[in-house]
């Protein structure tokens, strides 16, 4: 006897989900490519906000030009990033991953041709299909993940899930280094450039990814009942479980259900991106005028920090999976917020900075390992990519408010370190709180290896 998820099916004497099994080559295979586009989709998001200060000075822009240029890029990506959800829902999670690279691609080729603001724009919105990709990515990895013959990643998803998500400090280290070697050599034009090309040979590898089960089931439905086949389609319906009567998937995610997490959770994304605007985007502007560290000495330490932060991804994605993604990452922001708060309350000298910095960029950062995964759980089949990327797009709004107040507050003459306590560490703190307000979900129960066909490794749909 098998019991499974309702997100994936009904229960039964034979799982109808254990004929899909995904096989452990293409289980990692897929792994290891969402970790790479991952890599480089977070490099060309940060390599912008590296480099636009360089490009402001290059055109010409006055800071409010350039300021201006960032907020709307902010607000193209949103949009961007909010449109991707219900493509991926309806084209399958394999072509929805080749069209979050390819958008990495031509958004860093496209850049280095920027000759005016409005242009600039334009091209970075296209760019949005790149902090889409971490969407897609859940849910590709949630669904191949519930029917996978690899036992170990079973057991263990959301801290291999979490590995894949660490590519956030990855690549944004990756964008600092990749500045300072080839800034000086092809300036920031060629800078871009460059960056077309990792992106290109993700997506000829890419191509090679089998969809989901999952969805290729929920496509089947869909074109039954399209053909008129009402009761063929039900039929299959019941079979896995799923509901043959939904309707449109942005509809969906605020259908009863859903609609408690998927308020609760766009609140804790906004509210939570009060605190990566200050401590990770403006890290380097806090160490510098709110604790007063030297420029270079900054950098260094935002490495270090980094660094810390990648293996909080790893610890929350291994807790999560022990004790409950949604209470992991409720406590560990709760624990950023009082370290960023000592951090600028209390710490003195370099050493006291990095560890309070570091501690609470551990817990700021790496609860979204555990987030992302938890997400892709909140959703059926029919709405998981539009339910990820709607919460996914929740973190642009959060970055513009909490640039509105940073720039109202310093221009008032509040001091950096008030600034980064009253945005940063109350916006932390408050997403904490937050997030106990979700629902508890249930994993998408793996399927069980020994209901398996003998010799069967995927499905007729495949």
């Amino acid at each position: 006897m098998s019991t499974i998820d309702p997100n994936l099916g009904t229960t039964s004497a034979i799982n109808p989900w254990a004929k899909h099994a995904v096989s452990v080559r293409e289980t990692r295979k897929g792994t290891a490519f969402a970790f790479l586009a991952w890599v480089f989709a977070v490099y060309d998001f940060i390599l912008f906000g590296t480099l636009l200060p360089v490009i402001a000075e290059d055109m010409g822009w006055s800071n409010a030009t350039a300021t201006g240029v960032s907020t709307a890029v902010a607000v193209g990506t949103a949009l961007v990033v909010l449109a991707v959800g219900p493509i991926v829902d309806r084209i399958g999670r394999r072509k929805g991953m080749l069209l979050t690279v390819s958008g990495t691609a031509v958004a860093s080729g496209f850049t280095a041709l920027t000759m005016s603001a409005a242009y600039l724009v334009g091209v970075r919105s296209i760019a949005g299909l790149g902090l889409a990709e971490q969407g897609v990515n859940t849910t590709y990895l949630n669904e191949i993940y519930a029917v996978s013959e690899d036992e170990a990643i079973k057991k263990r998803r959301g801290f291999i899930y979490s590995i894949v998500q660490g590519g956030w400090p990855l690549g944004v280290l990756l964008a600092a280094g990749f500045s300072a070697v080839f800034l000086p050599l092809v300036g920031w034009r060629g800078c871009f450039l460059l960056a077309t090309f990792p992106a290109i040979i993700i997506v000829l590898l890419r191509r090679k990814l089998r969809e989901t089960p999952q969805f290729l089931v929920d496509q089947e439905i869909r074109e039954l009942k399209k053909a008129g086949k009402a009761e063929e389609a039900a039929a299959m319906s019941a079979e896995y479980g799923l509901d043959a009567g939904r309707a449109t998937p942005l509809v969906e995610i605020f259908a009863p259900d859903a609609r408690r997490n998927t308020i609760m959770l766009s609140l804790a994304w906004v509210t939570n991106w009060f605190g990566i605007t200050t401590f990770a985007i403006l890290g380097t502007t806090v160490l510098t005028e709110g604790k007063g560290v030297d420029f270079a000495a900054a950098l260094i330490m935002f490495v270090i920090i980094n660094l810390v932060g990648f293996t909080g991804y790893l610890f929350h994605g291994w807790m999560g999976d022990r004790y409950g993604r949604r209470n992991v990452i409720g406590i560990g922001w709760l624990i950023s917020s009082l370290m960023f708060g000592l951090m600028l309350l209390v710490a003195q000298g370099d050493t006291a900075v990095v560890f309070f910095y570091s501690v609470g960029m551990f817990f700021l950062v790496g609860p979204y390992a555990a987030l992302l995964f938890y997400m892709g759980e909140c959703y059926e089949t029919d709405c998981r990519a539009t339910g990820v990327s709607f919460l996914n797009a929740m973190s642009q709004p959060g970055a513009i408010v909490a640039g509105l107040i940073i720039t109202a507050l310093l221009t008032a003459g509040v001091t950096w370190s008030d600034t980064a306590l009253y945005v940063g560490v109350i916006g932390t703190f408050v997403s904490g709180v937050v997030m106990f307000g979700a629902k508890k979900v249930t994993a998408l129960e793996a399927i069980d290896a020994s209901l398996v066909p003998p010799g069967s490794h995927g499905s007729h749909l495949s």
